[in-house]
């Protein structure tokens, strides 16, 4: 069994590889198809073709209930007191497979349509271009806290209908929530986390109602109208579930690929000069800037079923943690893959995931993306960075604290 401790260079607790965890990656790489981590007892899948392959393998699940107890499964139970934070968790269709998934998934498309999407485009644009207009006003500012922030809440928020003045709170909690994804969360996180599911989810459950007297023109009305030929519903909890995901999804990472692709363009002159000159690049610069700097790193499933890898076995009970950065650095995917190039053409990253947790909100986040991108390049042609950003500390979610620039 290939295994290595974590005083090797991949060491998702140390603030130099959290900084750039890629050359780590290509160590990885080199050394196997699948390698025994210890410290998270996790088996390390940093290849692209097994990444892709294992995201579609049924043998594999983000959960493991469907079909086995914990005890079954060699697993202790959560704590009880986090009982609020895995009820949220568990009723959301990223941490169901079938036919659970299936059946949310589908209830879930019926309210969540390309017509839904394409209907907040002028949205998405109108309120990009306000918030660069203000940053230029002010001669520049903090990009995450100004822009990169405030517009995808913002959009999944009129998607879902929330009205402004209850918008306040949405990011705190998604944020807390968050911090459960993150490898051996703590007690802390842990509590902040149980804190947000349950406010989060008593919000919810009082504008679901307000909706079931008073439909409207937005998702929740959506999601409590959706049925199939047999009258199929998603219940209250699923709703509040599918919620608290699309937030937390739809938010998360576009904040995290909006602030790490700027600070990769800032590092890549040359390629921001070819961006500036030639704003029809934007759509390729989206999808290569979210493959440069991958903004969720690590996608974890359980072995429901032993699968080998390359001649090691890893047995049922086991949990594989697939790095998407790793795959989407893969030279025998992508030529070059350490150079920024917003022209590459080729470009079948897995920032999204892939099979069946393939992102659903994915054409809203590219809108987001794009439309931030061209205002900022329209608007402020002359962006420039101000101060060296910060890393959070976090290797999963990857992103900054703050991204000073000037105008």
């Amino acid at each position: 069994m290939a295994a290595f401790d974590r005083f090797d260079s991949f060491d998702p607790w140390d603030p130099a590889f959290v900084a750039d965890p890629y050359p780590a990656f290509a160590e990885l790489r080199a050394r196997g198809r699948v390698l025994y981590y210890e410290p998270t007892d996790q088996w390390l899948v940093p290849h692209h073709a097994d990444v892709s392959a294992l995201l579609r393998d049924r043998r594999l699940g983000r959960t493991y209930r469907h079909r086995f107890t914990h005890e079954d499964f060699g697993r202790t139970a959560p704590p009880p007191e986090q009982e609020p934070f895995h009820t949220l968790n568990d009723h959301g269709m990223l941490d169901l497979e079938p036919p659970d998934h299936t059946r949310i998934r589908r209830l879930v498309s019926k309210a969540f349509t390309p017509r839904t999407v394409e209907r907040l485009r002028p949205y998405v644009h109108g309120l990009a271009d306000d918030l660069v207009a203000r940053l230029v006003a002010a001669g520049g500012g903090d990009l995450l806290r100004d822009v990169a922030e405030p517009l995808p809440v913002a959009v999944i928020a009129e998607m879902l209908g929330i009205p402004e003045s209850d918008r306040a709170p949405l990011r705190p909690w998604s944020a807390e929530i968050c911090g459960m994804y993150e490898l051996n969360p703590s007690e802390e996180t842990a509590a902040k986390a149980v804190r947000a599911s349950v406010e989060f989810s008593e919000y919810l459950r009082g504008l679901i109602a307000a909706r079931r007297k008073e439909p409207g023109d937005d998702l929740i009305s959506g999601l409590i109208a959706a049925h199939d030929e047999d009258d199929d519903r998603l219940t209250e909890q699923e709703m509040i579930s599918t919620c608290v995901l699309l937030l937390n999804a739809g938010h998360e990472a576009t904040v995290n690929a909006t602030t790490n692709g700027w600070l990769a363009l800032f590092r890549n002159p040359d390629q921001l000069a070819t961006l500036r000159a030639d704003h029809s690049l934007v759509p390729s610069a989206v999808e290569e800037l979210m493959r440069y700097d991958t903004p969720l790193q690590l996608f974890e499933r359980w072995v429901l079923d032993e699968i080998e890898i390359d001649g090691t076995t890893v047995p049922r009970g086991a949990e594989v943690a697939m790095l998407f950065g790793s795959a989407n650095h893969d030279p025998a995917v992508f030529a070059a893959p350490d150079r920024l190039d917003l022209t590459r053409a080729d470009n079948p990253h897995i920032s999204f995931s892939a099979g069946i947790h393939y992102c659903i909100g994915a054409p809203l986040a590219r809108i987001e993306l794009a439309a931030s991108m061209t205002s900022l390049l329209e608007r402020a042609p002359a962006l420039r960075l101000t101060t060296e950003p910060e890393r959070k500390p976090n290797f999963v979610m990857r992103g900054l604290t703050e991204l000073g620039v000037e105008v």
